[in-house]
């Protein structure tokens, strides 16, 4: 697997989502190619110095979201049924998430929703100076 995965405890954010979100986000930019396969729980629970629990919660729901695909005594592989329909729902969800966790944290700061709407319409054309 060529992608690094890292994690923070310190982030707030549970430690098997941060799982979810980097290998949704490596299927989706194809740092994850289909049929590729992940390290096995116990490989990565020892790389991360995690507990094996929170990397196994993490493949079961990357499976529920048929993102990988687990053969017993093989190991879990990245889906190549409708890889790029799911890659494309996967980046849509880790975008999902980094919206929830920027609007968590304009409000944690004390913006209002309309002071939160302005900003994100400035991200927008910033990034997309085209559509503007």
């Amino acid at each position: 697997m060529p992608a690094v995965l890292t994690v923070d405890p310190r982030s707030g954010v549970p430690i098997y989502l941060q799982i979810i979100e980097q290998i949704k986000r490596s299927v989706a930019l194809g740092v994850l190619a289909p049929g590729e396969q992940l390290p096995t729980v116990k490989q990565l629970a020892l790389d991360l110095t995690i507990n094996p629990n929170t990397v196994a919660r993490a493949y079961r729901e990357l499976e529920r979201d048929e993102v990988i695909e687990t053969a017993v005594g093989r190991g879990s592989f990245v889906r190549s049924n409708g890889t790029t329909q799911n890659a494309r729902a996967a980046a849509s969800d880790v975008a999902a998430e980094a919206l929830a966790q920027a609007v968590r944290e304009a409000k944690s700061v004390g913006l209002a929703p309309s002071q939160i709407r302005a900003l994100f319409e400035t991200a927008v054309s910033r990034w997309f100076p085209e559509e503007a």
